[in-house]
Protein backbone atom coordinates (compact mmCIF):
# COMPACT_ATOMS: atom_id res chain seq x y z
CA UNK A 1 0.00 0.00 0.00
CA UNK A 2 2.89 2.16 0.06
CA UNK A 3 4.99 3.16 -3.04
CA UNK A 4 5.49 6.72 -4.50
CA UNK A 5 3.04 9.21 -5.80
CA UNK A 6 -0.32 9.68 -4.09
CA UNK A 7 -1.45 7.22 -1.65
CA UNK A 8 -4.81 5.55 -3.22
CA UNK A 9 -8.37 5.94 -0.84
CA UNK A 10 -8.48 3.62 1.79
CA UNK A 11 -11.60 1.36 1.26
CA UNK A 12 -14.47 2.11 3.55
CA UNK A 13 -14.10 -1.27 5.48
CA UNK A 14 -10.71 -0.49 5.92
CA UNK A 15 -11.44 3.46 7.00
CA UNK A 16 -13.98 1.73 9.50
CA UNK A 17 -11.98 -1.22 11.04
CA UNK A 18 -8.93 1.66 11.71
CA UNK A 19 -12.00 3.58 13.07
CA UNK A 20 -12.72 1.20 15.51
CA UNK A 21 -9.49 0.07 16.54
CA UNK A 22 -8.90 3.50 17.81
CA UNK A 23 -12.70 2.99 19.90
CA UNK A 24 -11.05 0.02 21.46
CA UNK A 25 -7.71 1.91 21.69
CA UNK A 26 -9.18 4.36 24.06
CA UNK A 27 -11.67 2.01 25.50
CA UNK A 28 -8.55 -0.01 26.93
CA UNK A 29 -6.93 3.50 28.02
CA UNK A 30 -10.39 4.23 29.89
CA UNK A 31 -10.15 0.66 31.73
CA UNK A 32 -6.92 1.51 33.22
CA UNK A 33 -8.74 4.39 35.01
CA UNK A 34 -11.59 1.98 35.68
CA UNK A 35 -9.88 -0.94 37.18
CA UNK A 36 -11.65 -0.92 40.56
CA UNK A 37 -14.85 -1.81 38.75
CA UNK A 38 -13.63 -4.97 37.77
CA UNK A 39 -12.87 -4.06 34.06
CA UNK A 40 -9.14 -5.68 32.75
CA UNK A 41 -6.64 -3.87 30.79
CA UNK A 42 -2.77 -4.38 30.08
CA UNK A 43 -3.06 -7.72 31.46
CA UNK A 44 -0.06 -8.93 32.79
CA UNK A 45 1.44 -12.23 31.87
CA UNK A 46 5.12 -12.19 32.30
CA UNK A 47 8.08 -10.20 33.79
CA UNK A 48 11.20 -11.15 34.87
CA UNK A 49 10.35 -14.84 35.52
CA UNK A 50 7.04 -14.81 35.95
CA UNK A 51 4.92 -16.85 33.16
CA UNK A 52 3.42 -15.76 30.06
CA UNK A 53 -0.34 -16.87 30.01
CA UNK A 54 -2.05 -17.13 26.74
CA UNK A 55 -4.66 -19.48 25.36
CA UNK A 56 -5.87 -22.11 22.84
CA UNK A 57 -9.32 -22.86 22.05
CA UNK A 58 -11.04 -25.40 19.29
CA UNK A 59 -14.06 -27.48 19.19
CA UNK A 60 -12.93 -31.10 20.55
CA UNK A 61 -15.63 -34.18 20.54
CA UNK A 62 -18.27 -32.41 18.54
CA UNK A 63 -20.60 -33.68 15.80
CA UNK A 64 -19.14 -31.44 13.52
CA UNK A 65 -15.56 -30.27 12.66
CA UNK A 66 -13.09 -31.32 15.53
CA UNK A 67 -9.80 -29.83 16.09
CA UNK A 68 -8.15 -31.29 18.66
CA UNK A 69 -4.65 -31.31 17.70
CA UNK A 70 -4.87 -27.13 18.28
CA UNK A 71 -5.01 -27.40 22.08
CA UNK A 72 -3.11 -30.27 22.10
CA UNK A 73 0.24 -29.44 19.94
CA UNK A 74 0.21 -25.49 22.41
CA UNK A 75 0.86 -27.74 25.03
CA UNK A 76 3.56 -29.52 23.68
CA UNK A 77 5.08 -26.24 22.34
CA UNK A 78 4.87 -25.05 25.39
CA UNK A 79 6.83 -27.79 27.32
CA UNK A 80 8.87 -27.85 24.63
CA UNK A 81 9.79 -23.71 24.49
CA UNK A 82 10.24 -24.16 28.30
CA UNK A 83 12.36 -27.16 28.53
CA UNK A 84 14.65 -24.61 25.96
CA UNK A 85 15.09 -21.61 27.88
CA UNK A 86 10.93 -20.47 27.44
CA UNK A 87 10.01 -16.85 26.37
CA UNK A 88 13.32 -14.67 26.82
CA UNK A 89 13.85 -16.77 30.26
CA UNK A 90 10.11 -16.51 30.97
CA UNK A 91 8.24 -19.42 31.20
CA UNK A 92 5.80 -20.01 28.96
CA UNK A 93 1.56 -21.05 30.65
CA UNK A 94 -1.00 -22.65 27.93
CA UNK A 95 -4.58 -22.65 29.25
CA UNK A 96 -6.89 -24.54 26.79
CA UNK A 97 -10.97 -24.17 26.10
CA UNK A 98 -13.28 -26.32 24.40
CA UNK A 99 -15.90 -24.00 22.01
CA UNK A 100 -17.73 -27.12 21.44
CA UNK A 101 -18.49 -25.35 18.09
CA UNK A 102 -21.10 -23.27 19.77
CA UNK A 103 -21.86 -19.55 19.97
CA UNK A 104 -22.00 -19.08 23.51
CA UNK A 105 -19.10 -21.54 24.80
CA UNK A 106 -17.18 -19.37 22.35
CA UNK A 107 -17.76 -16.47 23.98
CA UNK A 108 -17.61 -18.35 27.57
CA UNK A 109 -13.70 -19.29 26.29
CA UNK A 110 -13.03 -15.71 25.37
CA UNK A 111 -13.89 -14.01 28.67
CA UNK A 112 -12.06 -16.93 30.81
CA UNK A 113 -8.83 -15.75 28.78
CA UNK A 114 -9.89 -12.62 30.18
CA UNK A 115 -11.04 -13.58 33.75
CA UNK A 116 -7.57 -15.44 34.01
CA UNK A 117 -5.03 -12.85 32.28
CA UNK A 118 -4.23 -13.98 29.47
CA UNK A 119 -1.74 -11.57 27.07
CA UNK A 120 -3.22 -13.26 23.90
CA UNK A 121 -5.19 -16.17 22.15
CA UNK A 122 -3.11 -17.75 19.88
CA UNK A 123 -3.12 -20.65 17.41
CA UNK A 124 -7.18 -20.95 17.57
CA UNK A 125 -10.12 -22.27 15.89
CA UNK A 126 -13.62 -21.10 15.77
CA UNK A 127 -16.15 -20.00 13.48
CA UNK A 128 -18.01 -17.93 15.90
CA UNK A 129 -15.75 -15.10 15.46
CA UNK A 130 -18.60 -12.27 16.43
CA UNK A 131 -19.12 -14.21 20.15
CA UNK A 132 -15.09 -13.96 21.05
CA UNK A 133 -14.40 -10.83 19.68
CA UNK A 134 -16.01 -8.44 21.50
CA UNK A 135 -14.73 -9.85 24.88
CA UNK A 136 -10.91 -9.89 24.03
CA UNK A 137 -11.83 -6.19 22.09
CA UNK A 138 -13.14 -5.15 25.65
CA UNK A 139 -10.15 -6.38 27.49
CA UNK A 140 -7.81 -5.81 24.63
CA UNK A 141 -6.15 -9.22 24.17
CA UNK A 142 -5.06 -10.05 20.77
CA UNK A 143 -6.04 -12.57 19.25
CA UNK A 144 -3.26 -14.01 16.78
CA UNK A 145 -3.18 -16.86 14.08
CA UNK A 146 -6.46 -18.09 14.34
CA UNK A 147 -8.02 -21.05 11.52
CA UNK A 148 -9.08 -18.10 9.42
CA UNK A 149 -12.47 -19.78 9.41
CA UNK A 150 -14.63 -16.10 11.06
CA UNK A 151 -14.75 -13.07 9.06
CA UNK A 152 -14.00 -11.44 12.46
CA UNK A 153 -10.12 -12.77 12.11
CA UNK A 154 -9.98 -10.15 8.78
CA UNK A 155 -11.53 -7.46 9.89
CA UNK A 156 -11.08 -6.45 13.70
CA UNK A 157 -8.11 -4.88 14.45
CA UNK A 158 -6.96 -7.04 17.26
CA UNK A 159 -7.00 -9.99 15.33
CA UNK A 160 -3.81 -11.36 13.88
CA UNK A 161 -4.50 -13.78 10.85
CA UNK A 162 -1.06 -16.00 9.88
CA UNK A 163 -2.92 -17.30 6.90
CA UNK A 164 -5.54 -16.39 4.07
CA UNK A 165 -8.47 -18.49 5.87
CA UNK A 166 -10.68 -20.11 3.79
CA UNK A 167 -11.26 -17.52 1.97
CA UNK A 168 -7.37 -17.67 -0.02
CA UNK A 169 -8.51 -21.67 -0.20
CA UNK A 170 -11.60 -21.48 -1.62
CA UNK A 171 -10.84 -18.29 -3.94
CA UNK A 172 -6.97 -20.58 -4.72
CA UNK A 173 -8.69 -23.45 -5.48
CA UNK A 174 -10.93 -21.70 -7.94
CA UNK A 175 -7.94 -20.37 -9.44
CA UNK A 176 -6.40 -23.56 -9.26
CA UNK A 177 -9.25 -25.34 -10.97
CA UNK A 178 -9.59 -22.70 -13.92
CA UNK A 179 -7.19 -24.30 -16.05
CA UNK A 180 -8.49 -27.81 -15.42
CA UNK A 181 -11.82 -27.89 -15.17
CA UNK A 182 -15.46 -27.18 -17.90
CA UNK A 183 -17.51 -27.76 -14.84
CA UNK A 184 -17.04 -27.97 -11.14
CA UNK A 185 -19.51 -28.87 -8.62
CA UNK A 186 -18.84 -27.03 -4.79
CA UNK A 187 -19.91 -29.41 -1.79
CA UNK A 188 -19.67 -26.96 1.20
CA UNK A 189 -21.39 -26.71 4.86
CA UNK A 190 -24.94 -25.39 4.96
CA UNK A 191 -24.04 -22.86 7.43
CA UNK A 192 -22.99 -18.51 7.45
CA UNK A 193 -19.54 -19.82 6.92
CA UNK A 194 -19.96 -22.45 3.99
CA UNK A 195 -21.83 -19.58 2.24
CA UNK A 196 -18.98 -16.82 1.29
CA UNK A 197 -17.55 -20.14 0.30
CA UNK A 198 -19.40 -19.89 -3.10
CA UNK A 199 -18.09 -16.31 -4.28
CA UNK A 200 -14.75 -16.60 -3.61
CA UNK A 201 -14.33 -20.19 -5.27
CA UNK A 202 -16.47 -18.60 -8.76
CA UNK A 203 -14.02 -15.92 -8.99
CA UNK A 204 -11.09 -18.15 -9.22
CA UNK A 205 -13.00 -20.39 -12.08
CA UNK A 206 -13.66 -16.70 -13.55
CA UNK A 207 -10.12 -16.29 -14.26
CA UNK A 208 -10.04 -18.11 -17.36
CA UNK A 209 -13.80 -17.70 -17.96
CA UNK A 210 -14.96 -20.50 -16.24
CA UNK A 211 -18.87 -21.34 -15.61
CA UNK A 212 -19.64 -20.56 -11.66
CA UNK A 213 -19.75 -23.35 -9.54
CA UNK A 214 -22.99 -25.34 -9.17
CA UNK A 215 -23.17 -25.08 -5.52
CA UNK A 216 -24.73 -27.94 -3.54
CA UNK A 217 -24.83 -27.45 0.56
CA UNK A 218 -24.94 -30.34 2.62
CA UNK A 219 -25.00 -30.88 6.27
CA UNK A 220 -21.61 -30.19 8.28
CA UNK A 221 -22.90 -33.03 10.82
CA UNK A 222 -24.45 -35.67 8.18
CA UNK A 223 -23.05 -39.27 8.44
CA UNK A 224 -23.66 -40.20 5.23
CA UNK A 225 -23.57 -37.91 1.69
CA UNK A 226 -24.79 -40.81 -1.03
CA UNK A 227 -27.37 -37.99 -1.92
CA UNK A 228 -25.19 -35.09 -2.34
CA UNK A 229 -22.62 -37.65 -4.07
CA UNK A 230 -25.30 -38.92 -6.90
CA UNK A 231 -26.00 -35.21 -7.73
CA UNK A 232 -22.31 -33.93 -7.96
CA UNK A 233 -21.62 -36.81 -10.16
CA UNK A 234 -24.54 -36.34 -12.31
CA UNK A 235 -23.80 -32.48 -12.92
CA UNK A 236 -19.70 -33.33 -13.30
CA UNK A 237 -19.73 -35.93 -15.53
CA UNK A 238 -21.85 -33.45 -17.93
CA UNK A 239 -18.81 -31.95 -18.38
CA UNK A 240 -16.72 -33.09 -21.25
CA UNK A 241 -14.90 -36.69 -19.93
CA UNK A 242 -12.34 -35.81 -17.35
CA UNK A 243 -13.30 -32.21 -17.50
CA UNK A 244 -16.02 -32.52 -15.00
CA UNK A 245 -14.68 -31.84 -10.89
CA UNK A 246 -16.21 -31.89 -7.70
CA UNK A 247 -14.78 -30.08 -4.41
CA UNK A 248 -15.76 -31.00 -1.61
CA UNK A 249 -15.27 -28.78 1.35
CA UNK A 250 -16.59 -30.08 4.56
CA UNK A 251 -13.83 -29.86 7.31
CA UNK A 252 -13.73 -33.09 8.98
CA UNK A 253 -17.06 -34.45 7.17
CA UNK A 254 -14.99 -34.55 3.81
CA UNK A 255 -13.73 -38.19 4.08
CA UNK A 256 -17.38 -38.77 4.62
CA UNK A 257 -18.34 -37.22 1.23
CA UNK A 258 -15.67 -38.94 -0.62
CA UNK A 259 -16.41 -41.96 0.56
CA UNK A 260 -20.03 -41.96 -0.88
CA UNK A 261 -18.27 -40.36 -3.83
CA UNK A 262 -16.32 -43.44 -4.11
CA UNK A 263 -18.81 -46.29 -3.83
CA UNK A 264 -20.83 -44.37 -6.75
CA UNK A 265 -18.11 -43.06 -9.06
CA UNK A 266 -18.12 -46.37 -11.44
CA UNK A 267 -20.91 -45.40 -12.64
CA UNK A 268 -20.57 -42.34 -14.08
CA UNK A 269 -17.88 -40.94 -17.02
CA UNK A 270 -15.03 -39.91 -15.07
CA UNK A 271 -14.64 -36.95 -12.99
CA UNK A 272 -11.62 -35.43 -11.20
CA UNK A 273 -11.79 -34.33 -7.73
CA UNK A 274 -10.38 -31.26 -5.61
CA UNK A 275 -10.47 -30.11 -2.17
CA UNK A 276 -8.84 -27.45 0.30
CA UNK A 277 -6.26 -28.17 3.09
CA UNK A 278 -8.00 -28.57 6.37
CA UNK A 279 -10.74 -30.62 4.69
CA UNK A 280 -7.66 -33.10 3.03
CA UNK A 281 -4.51 -33.76 4.40
CA UNK A 282 -1.33 -36.41 4.22
CA UNK A 283 -2.96 -37.67 6.96
CA UNK A 284 -6.78 -38.37 5.75
CA UNK A 285 -4.83 -39.79 2.03
CA UNK A 286 -2.82 -42.97 3.94
CA UNK A 287 -5.59 -43.51 6.20
CA UNK A 288 -8.08 -43.57 2.93
CA UNK A 289 -5.23 -46.44 0.80
CA UNK A 290 -2.55 -43.86 -0.23
CA UNK A 291 -2.15 -44.14 -3.77
CA UNK A 292 -5.24 -46.56 -3.99
CA UNK A 293 -7.71 -43.82 -2.79
CA UNK A 294 -10.53 -41.66 -4.19
CA UNK A 295 -7.69 -39.04 -3.55
CA UNK A 296 -5.47 -40.00 -6.21
CA UNK A 297 -4.97 -37.21 -8.74
CA UNK A 298 -7.07 -34.65 -6.45
CA UNK A 299 -6.40 -31.28 -6.49
CA UNK A 300 -5.62 -29.60 -3.08
CA UNK A 301 -5.27 -25.73 -2.25
CA UNK A 302 -3.41 -25.09 0.83
CA UNK A 303 -1.66 -22.45 3.18
CA UNK A 304 1.53 -23.84 3.56
CA UNK A 305 4.14 -25.59 1.80
CA UNK A 306 3.67 -29.67 1.86
CA UNK A 307 4.29 -31.83 5.11
CA UNK A 308 7.34 -33.32 3.40
CA UNK A 309 8.83 -30.11 3.27
CA UNK A 310 11.88 -29.54 5.06
CA UNK A 311 10.95 -26.64 6.85
CA UNK A 312 9.11 -28.27 9.43
CA UNK A 313 11.64 -30.55 10.55
CA UNK A 314 11.61 -28.09 13.82
CA UNK A 315 8.34 -28.43 14.22
CA UNK A 316 8.59 -31.94 14.19
CA UNK A 317 11.34 -32.35 15.95
CA UNK A 318 9.19 -31.00 18.85
CA UNK A 319 6.22 -32.99 18.65
CA UNK A 320 8.60 -35.80 18.96
CA UNK A 321 10.49 -34.82 21.58
CA UNK A 322 7.55 -33.75 23.74
CA UNK A 323 4.17 -35.10 22.42
CA UNK A 324 5.11 -38.37 21.38
CA UNK A 325 2.54 -41.21 21.27
CA UNK A 326 -0.40 -38.66 21.52
CA UNK A 327 -2.67 -39.33 18.62
CA UNK A 328 -4.51 -36.14 18.80
CA UNK A 329 -1.64 -34.16 17.01
CA UNK A 330 -1.04 -34.45 13.48
CA UNK A 331 1.83 -32.99 11.80
CA UNK A 332 -0.07 -32.88 8.68
CA UNK A 333 -3.10 -31.19 10.47
CA UNK A 334 -3.12 -27.52 8.92
CA UNK A 335 -4.90 -27.25 12.24
CA UNK A 336 -1.66 -28.15 14.19
CA UNK A 337 0.80 -26.00 11.39
CA UNK A 338 -1.55 -23.31 12.46
CA UNK A 339 -0.83 -23.60 16.04
CA UNK A 340 2.98 -23.98 15.25
CA UNK A 341 3.18 -20.61 13.42
CA UNK A 342 0.81 -18.61 16.12
CA UNK A 343 3.03 -19.94 18.48
CA UNK A 344 6.23 -18.77 16.25
CA UNK A 345 4.84 -15.37 16.33
CA UNK A 346 4.55 -15.25 19.82
CA UNK A 347 8.14 -16.11 20.62
CA UNK A 348 9.25 -13.51 18.07
CA UNK A 349 6.90 -10.69 20.26
CA UNK A 350 8.39 -11.38 23.36
CA UNK A 351 11.57 -11.17 22.16
CA UNK A 352 11.03 -7.76 20.70
CA UNK A 353 9.60 -6.79 23.93
CA UNK A 354 12.70 -7.65 25.34
CA UNK A 355 13.52 -6.97 29.52
CA UNK A 356 10.09 -4.91 29.34
CA UNK A 357 6.84 -6.52 31.05
CA UNK A 358 5.03 -8.64 28.80
CA UNK A 359 1.17 -7.49 28.43
CA UNK A 360 -2.16 -7.84 26.38
CA UNK A 361 -0.96 -4.08 25.67
CA UNK A 362 2.46 -4.72 25.07
CA UNK A 363 1.67 -7.10 23.11
CA UNK A 364 -0.53 -5.54 20.66
CA UNK A 365 1.62 -2.69 20.36
CA UNK A 366 4.81 -4.47 19.24
CA UNK A 367 2.64 -6.22 16.32
CA UNK A 368 1.40 -2.77 15.66
CA UNK A 369 4.29 -1.17 15.82
CA UNK A 370 5.14 -3.35 12.13
CA UNK A 371 7.43 -6.14 13.84
CA UNK A 372 8.45 -8.21 11.13
CA UNK A 373 8.10 -11.31 11.93
CA UNK A 374 9.69 -14.93 9.52
CA UNK A 375 8.66 -18.33 10.42
CA UNK A 376 10.93 -20.20 8.26
CA UNK A 377 9.76 -19.88 5.20
CA UNK A 378 6.03 -21.63 6.13
CA UNK A 379 4.94 -18.16 4.81
CA UNK A 380 6.18 -14.79 3.93
CA UNK A 381 7.73 -12.56 6.25
CA UNK A 382 4.46 -11.43 8.64
CA UNK A 383 3.80 -7.68 9.64
CA UNK A 384 0.17 -5.99 10.67
CA UNK A 385 0.82 -2.26 10.74
CA UNK A 386 -0.57 0.11 8.49
CA UNK A 387 1.09 -0.33 5.45
CA UNK A 388 1.14 -3.77 5.25
CA UNK A 389 -2.74 -3.80 5.51
CA UNK A 390 -5.03 -5.79 2.32
CA UNK A 391 -5.84 -3.99 -0.29
CA UNK A 392 -8.55 -6.86 -0.26
CA UNK A 393 -11.90 -4.94 0.89
CA UNK A 394 -13.51 -7.40 2.74
CA UNK A 395 -10.27 -8.57 4.61
CA UNK A 396 -8.29 -5.45 6.03
CA UNK A 397 -6.19 -7.82 7.98
CA UNK A 398 -5.23 -10.04 5.71
CA UNK A 399 -1.52 -10.37 5.49
CA UNK A 400 -0.90 -13.38 4.14
CA UNK A 401 -3.37 -14.42 0.69
CA UNK A 402 -0.59 -16.85 -0.45
CA UNK A 403 -1.48 -20.18 -1.19
CA UNK A 404 0.40 -23.83 -2.66
CA UNK A 405 -1.19 -25.73 -5.28
CA UNK A 406 -0.84 -29.57 -4.72
CA UNK A 407 -2.11 -32.50 -5.94
CA UNK A 408 -1.80 -36.05 -5.21
CA UNK A 409 0.13 -38.25 -7.03
CA UNK A 410 1.03 -41.66 -5.76
CA UNK A 411 -0.78 -41.61 -2.75
CA UNK A 412 1.51 -38.11 -1.87
CA UNK A 413 0.28 -34.56 -1.57
CA UNK A 414 3.49 -32.91 -3.54
CA UNK A 415 3.42 -29.45 -5.06
CA UNK A 416 2.25 -28.59 -8.51
CA UNK A 417 4.10 -24.76 -8.79
CA UNK A 418 7.64 -23.66 -6.75
CA UNK A 419 6.17 -20.61 -5.77
CA UNK A 420 3.11 -19.83 -3.69
CA UNK A 421 0.42 -17.85 -5.19
CA UNK A 422 -0.66 -14.79 -4.12
CA UNK A 423 -4.63 -14.65 -4.25
CA UNK A 424 -4.83 -11.09 -2.69
CA UNK A 425 -6.47 -9.87 -6.79
CA UNK A 426 -8.69 -12.66 -6.59
CA UNK A 427 -10.17 -12.04 -3.04
CA UNK A 428 -10.61 -8.06 -4.09
CA UNK A 429 -12.55 -9.55 -7.68
CA UNK A 430 -14.76 -11.58 -5.10
CA UNK A 431 -15.73 -8.33 -2.65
Amino acid sequence: MTGTGRRRPLPTTVRRTFALFGKVSALVAGTTLAAGCGLVAGVTGGSGDQPVTVMTWAPVKTGATNQPGMPAVANAYARWINANGGLGGRPLKVLTCNDHNDSVDAAKCARRAVEQHAVAVVGSYSQYGRSFMSPLESAGIPYIGGYGVSESEFTSPLSYPVNGGQAALLAGNGQQLAGECARTVLVRPDTVAGDELVSLMNTGLALRDRPAATDLRAAEDATDYNAQAVEALSTASAAPTGEGCVVAALGERTNTFFDSFRRLRDSYPKVRTASVLGSVDQSVIDRSGGAGSVYEGAYVTGWYPATSDSRWDLMKKAINEKAFGDNRIDPADAGVQTTWIAYTVLRQVVAAIGDGEVTSDTVRRTLDKGLKVTTGGLTPPLRWDFDHMSAAVGYPRLVNARVTFQQVRGGRLVATRSASVDVTKTLADAD
